[in-house]
């Protein structure tokens, strides 16, 4: 009996098949379908510039697993999967941004120099108020759509909502490159792939991937600590609400005690902001780093590191 096919929708099994030296056609395909898609001309050649290694095993839990590619023309490319809803997505995509975008100068180097920035998301949950489930953004201005800069582009590649859309797959395309990743019936495999030859060799290389063990134990392991992720970012979404109401609550009821307006507004921003640091510690608590803890709750990094000293 065969074995199941794993899911390319995991970080470390997609940076495996897309983000290897062996399979650099594959993401140039893949990349050109989406670049073309938005009326932008196909790359001839790209560089990578973090391929796979054994180094990128999942056993390093806090590891990005993105990929990170350069053009002939030495504009910059991320491209990242995210299987789960982290939450404030866009904030943390703009900050990555900058980072690859900022991190392109070194000592003496002109403003001049700086290249484009490309980032890629793709991901595995409904994150746009629109229908598309390929979304394209640049800097640009409000009335007259003129571009301040080119140097930014986003993309999202939301999956879930590629099923609200008629596409026809024999023509190939970037929606048959996302299929595939949805995790499309195998025996549809064939039609995706009449215009898409790259795409038949990723298809072999999940096959081949699958088989192996010592693999599956590490793709099976980074599923665990998703998952897990996942739970601890909604766990910590719901506490956050929850002590907002009760710090609310505290709050008014400390104000109508002292019976002035000032008991009041001071009740409730202590009330507040006891509810968003009892929030921290249970985060703390289920294992979130004090990083994570910092942005789930909105409390500085400082603040987070003096309630986890507390004895």
């Amino acid at each position: 009996m065969p074995l199941e096919l794993l899911d390319p929708r995991n970080d470390f099994l997609f940076k495996r098949i897309f983000g290897s030296e062996e399979n650099r056609d594959v993401l140039l395909a893949f990349l050109n379908r989406t670049f073309t898609e938005s009326g932008q001309p196909p790359l001839r050649e790209i560089l990578l510039l973090n391929p796979y290694t054994d180094k990128d095993s999942p056993s390093d839990k806090q590891s990005i697993l993105d990929i990170r590619a350069r053009t002939t023309e030495g504009e910059l490319i991320n491209v990242e999967m995210q299987l789960f809803n982290r939450y404030d997505m866009e904030k943390r995509t703009l900050f990555y941004w900058s980072k690859q975008y900022g991190g392109q100068l070194v000592e003496g180097q002109s403003y001049a120099s700086l290249k484009r920035c490309v980032t890629i998301n793709i991901v595995n949950f409904a994150l746009l108020p629109n229908a598309l489930y390929h979304s394209v953004f640049h800097l640009r201005e409000d009335r007259t759509g003129i571009p301040l800069t080119d140097d930014i582009e986003v993309h999202f590649l939301e999956l879930p909502k590629l099923e609200a859309h008629t596409v026809d797959i024999k023509e190939g395309g970037l929606a048959n490159w996302l299929l595939f990743l949805k995790g499309v019936d195998p025996n549809q495999w064939e039609v995706l792939t009449m215009n898409e030859p790259k795409l038949k060799k990723a298809m072999t290389a999940l096959e081949f991937l699958s088989q192996d063990k010592k693999l599956r134990m590490e793709y099976e392991d980074r599923q665990k600590f998703l998952r897990d992720q996942a739970s601890m970012m909604d766990a910590a979404k719901n506490a956050e609400i929850y002590g907002f109401k009760a710090g609310m609550a505290k709050g008014i009821e400390q104000g109508i005690e002292q019976g002035v307006q000032k008991g009041i507004e001071q009740g409730i921003e202590q009330g507040v902001q006891k509810g968003i640091e009892d929030t921290a510690r249970r985060l703390l608590k289920m294992g979130l780093q004090p990083e994570e803890a910092a942005e789930a709750t909105g409390l500085t990094l400082e603040q987070v590191e003096r309630l986890r000293s507390e004895p």
